[in-house]
């Protein structure tokens, strides 16, 4: 009996030794101190074995990586999450990762550069998900791939499956997609990857037609001219490409978006309506001259927007409606102009006193160029003088140079415009009232 005793001292020593040496990261990869309490062990963890670094995040209900993990591990265990899809530079920052884990969560589709910067894997595993298609163009950046999991995938059998079945046939590749099966069409349910027929990938149905063979992938505009990062935080990179308009097929788990030094004048409706976890939009150094009303529709959480070093000169009534939660909004180096057209932009602002904002200068008209938009708007909405007009009619518009009814007249205008002061220039026979348009 003293030998097991002692077999067993010895296994709780080892197990408390690696507690202390192992730091432990929270789902959001927050590091907890090494211990040993059971909600302590279900968060992700840290640890050291054969020299190499592992990071434990299994069975954390995870929809994506998180931006604090450590960048240096060897080895990524992610099986039994939330993961639906696999976004381009979703890994890249693990620039030294060996092997990676991802079986036994919900990925449906895998973007072609999800793998990037993972020239030094050597184990990729993807079994028990919902795959039915791939490209090899997901294997290009794993130059050490040498084992591929991807069985209990409900892989479709056609020509858009050609590519990967290829490359896992050839010889070099013997232990990439072992015990993947068809699972359709109906003719090939069965067949392991490995070992079918390619050519039977694209043969021709019932009817005779061949099926076009996908060579030639069509990717979404977005994915073609802007680039996707994942950390510190999802960003979408449109920045500097010479775009004239908002690019289709924005992705909608991106949650900063940097469309800064184009040539976008025009925002249509709806053109951001899929980013609904969109926090900070940059939209500066376009030639931005017009914002239709619900072009921000569907930004619910949006809280930074950059609009400066664009063309406007205002907005129109209701553009900014959607944004609930916005906290800064910068407007410089705009040409705003002064009248009643800015008026709602500063009715907005005034109600939504949580919002700091900065660049609301008058350029337009001249006599309140430099002037700040809000100092403009008091004056117009200042009260009329009512003793300068009652007044003048009393003591005589002969002061003036001009008649009782020249004044009447005069106070009437003022009254139905509400003119700001400053537009009430003497002449030395009258006053010159000037109206913006």
């Amino acid at each position: 009996m003293r030998l097991p005793a002692a077999v067993l001292l010895l296994l709780l020593l080892h197990s408390a030794e690696s507690g202390r040496r192992a730091p432990q990261y929270g789902a959001r990869g927050r590091a907890w101190g090494g211990g040993k309490s059971r909600r302590q062990a279900q968060e992700c963890k840290e640890y050291i074995e054969a020299g190499e670094k592992y990071l434990d995040c299994q069975d954390q209900q995870l929809t994506t990586v998180m931006q604090d993990w450590p960048t240096d591990i060897q080895h990524l265990l992610l099986a039994r999450n939330k993961i639906q899809v696999l976004r381009d530079n979703m890994f890249s920052q693990f620039t030294q990762l060996k092997s990676l884990d991802l079986q036994q969560n919900d990925i449906s589709m895998v973007e072609d550069g999800a793998f990037a910067g993972l020239t030094q894997l050597t184990t990729l595993l993807l079994q028990h998900n919902g795959l039915r298609t791939a490209s090899e163009e997901i294997l290009l950046p794993m130059r050490r791939l040498t084992y591929l999991r991807i069985y209990d995938n409900p892989w479709t059998c056609d020509c858009s499956l050609d590519s990967l079945v290829r490359t896992m046939q050839l010889p070099s590749n013997r232990n990439l997609g072992n015990y993947a099966k068809c699972a359709g069409p109906l003719s090939m349910r069965g067949h392991k990857l490995k070992k079918m027929n390619v050519e039977l990938l694209c043969a021709p149905d019932r009817d005779g037609e061949v099926p076009s063979r996908p060579q030639i992938k069509v990717k979404p505009e977005v994915t073609s001219i802007c680039r996707t990062y994942m950390f510190p935080k999802p960003l979408l990179d449109c920045s500097n490409k010479d775009l004239n308009h908002v690019p289709s097929g924005l992705p909608i788990d991106i949650v900063k978006m940097d469309l800064s030094g184009n040539s976008i004048r025009h925002l249509k409706p709806q053109q951001f309506l899929t980013c609904k976890d969109l926090k900070l939009l940059n939209l500066s150094r376009n030639s931005l001259q017009q914002i239709e009303m619900a072009a921000f529709a569907g930004l619910l959480y949006l809280r930074e927007l950059d609009l400066s070093n664009n063309s406007l000169h205002n907005f129109q009534y209701g553009v900014l409606e959607d944004l609930y939660f916005l906290r800064k909004l910068s407007l410089g180096n705009n040409p705003w102009v002064c009248d009643y057209n800015i008026h709602y932009l500063i009715y907005w602002l005034k109600h939504h006193p949580g919002v700091q904002y900065t660049g609301l200068i008058c350029a337009e008209p001249e006599e309140f160029r430099g002037w700040r938009v809000e100092d403009y708007v008091k004056t117009y909405n200042g009260e009329c003088p009512k003793d300068r007009q009652t007044g003048g009619m009393d003591t005589g518009q002969g002061a003036l140079g001009g008649t009782d009814n020249e004044a009447q007249e005069v106070a009437g205008e003022t009254d139905r415009g509400g003119l700001p002061r400053p537009l009430l220039r003497k002449r030395l026979n009258g006053i010159e009232i000037i109206r913006l348009s």
